[in-house]
């Protein structure tokens, strides 16, 4: 038998998972999975009171109460951040492609959201967001083992990264950014990709570039995180303008390199479904953004006013261009300006006022219109969705658009419009260094998997359309 065959890559798969369990499992397990409520004192009566619990804050990170009002507005936060993937990108991203080949690009995002929650659970969140080395996190959270909490009493430990709400919470809202991270990759290999393919690649970058690029940038000793003092470059990046975008919008550029263009290519299946998704998007990036201050303040408010103000200006923006331009406005236009409204906002929401965040909306509606139309036809690569040209291009301008509008006043950094150049060639060399790593461990892990299991569906499959051959379904 093929070493390419679906059923010799499942059956590796589904080995590796179960040694990989066991492998994780064995070593990490420690005694606070099966912790049992402690004896009540014999005299319960005769007992003295016991002092309440101090509030969790930056000081006070061990059996302390959290903050309810910032528990429950990161809950909201992270179910909408979910709700971007499944079903927000499954519509924006099932709607462009050709009905042939909307089941399988509606299965790739719900199958990666079940596999990197997987992941995330073994280890990936421990690596990225626990303090280890200023380029890898640690493995104490492996299998999310002592992320204690004293329910009957409400007291916990919280990750010092987010000090007010449980650490449960704070790992669960950083999953979606995973998620949505490795999905929006997808847009760029749509319909050409192998479904076994799909879940390997998927799954070793979110382990050797996700995991590693989020610690440096957000981990408590990341060498790139602007809130340690230690850091060799600080970056502002408040919600992910480089973990997220940037990096997926690289890794989708590389698989479209790998995978080569199309046989043939058509206008979109429903421009309905996504136009659907893009409003689900933009709803759902008021978590994204607003809700990566990890607390229910201002700046939380703020990050929320600037989030729509670039979102609302790219897409008119991108309307108007493409109008003088091509001589109508599209519904498919308009809607992929406002997410590289969304997209280039990311990075600066917690740091600009709102004249910036016109300012980069407009930016953004410019240069990503540019990003989907004219560099894509000089260079000549099929990025079948335009994930490399408003993900990784709205990410790179806004992050460098972040370094020049940061007001001190909004997210305690100054950028060059207060006079503080070096925040812009520091965000420089914070995209440049993303952008390298990615490129060569993408490229590598593709290379690994093509070898493995093949990348690429046959000509026939392709031509009768991925939903079929692969899932053995129609959309009617």
């Amino acid at each position: 038998m093929s070493l390419k065959s679906f059923s010799r890559a499942g059956l590796f798969g589904f080995i590796g998972a179960i040694l990989l369990g066991i492998m994780l499992s064995v070593p990490t397990y420690h005694a606070s999975f099966a912790q049992t409520p402690s004896a009540a004192p014999a005299d319960a009566a005769a007992a003295p009171a016991a002092a309440s619990p101090p509030a969790c804050s930056a000081t006070v990170l061990e059996k302390c109460t959290p903050n309810s009002g910032d528990t429950a507005w990161m809950l909201t936060s992270m179910a909408i951040v979910l709700m971007m993937t499944i079903p927000g990108l499954a519509l924006f991203y099932g709607g462009m492609v050709r009905k042939k080949n909307v089941g399988d690009t509606v299965m790739t995002s719900f199958a990666i959201t079940c596999l990197i929650s997987v992941l995330w659970l073994l280890f990936t969140y421990s690596i990225a967001f626990r303090a280890g080395s200023p380029f890898i996190g640690g493995f104490d959270r492996a299998g999310l083992q002592g992320i204690l909490s004293d329910i009957a009493n409400g007291i916990g430990n919280p990750n010092p990264l987010a000090p007010t709400i449980p650490e449960s919470v704070y790992s669960m809202f950083q999953l979606t950014f995973a998620i949505i991270t490795a999905a929006l990759i997808a847009g760029s290999f749509a319909e050409r990709m192998k479904f076994s393919a799909m879940l390997w690649f998927v799954g070793l970058w979110a382990i050797f570039v996700y995991s590693p690029v989020a610690h440096w940038v957000w981990g408590p000793d990341g060498f790139l995180n602007s809130a340690n003092s230690n850091a060799w470059v600080k970056v502002l990046d408040f919600a992910g303008g480089t973990v997220v975008h940037v990096n997926s919008g690289t890794a989708g550029l590389m698989a479209a390199l790998m995978l080569g263009r199309r046989k043939e290519a058509g206008p979109p299946h429903n421009v309905v479904l996504t136009m659907i998704g893009a409003s689900l998007l933009w709803v759902g990036w008021f978590g994204f953004n607003a809700g990566s201050a990890v607390s229910a303040g201002m700046q939380a408010g703020m990050a929320m006013l600037v989030t729509h103000t670039a979102t609302a200006t790219a897409g008119f923006t991108w309307m108007i261009l493409e109008w003088m331009l091509r001589g109508k406005p599209t519904v498919l236009g308009i809607c992929s300006g406002a997410v590289a409204g969304l997209v280039a906002i990311t990075p600066a929401s917690g740091f600009v006022g709102p004249m910036g965040s016109f300012a980069i909306g407009i930016a953004a509606g410019i240069i990503c219109y540019w990003g989907c139309t004219g560099l894509k036809h000089m260079f000549g690569y099929d990025d079948a969705l335009d994930t490399f040209g408003v993900h990784a291009v709205g990410g790179m301008a806004g992050a460098i658009l972040t370094g020049i509008f940061a007001i001190n006043e909004y997210g305690g950094t100054s950028g060059a419009i207060e006079g503080n150049w070096s925040q812009v060639v520091n965000q420089f060399i914070g995209v440049g260094i993303v952008f390298a790593y990615d490129v060569v461990v993408t490229l590598i892990i593709l290379k690994v998997v093509d070898l493995a299991v093949g990348l690429r569906v046959s000509e026939e499959v392709e031509r009768d359309g991925l939903d079929l051959a692969l899932h053995g379904e129609t959309i009617q």
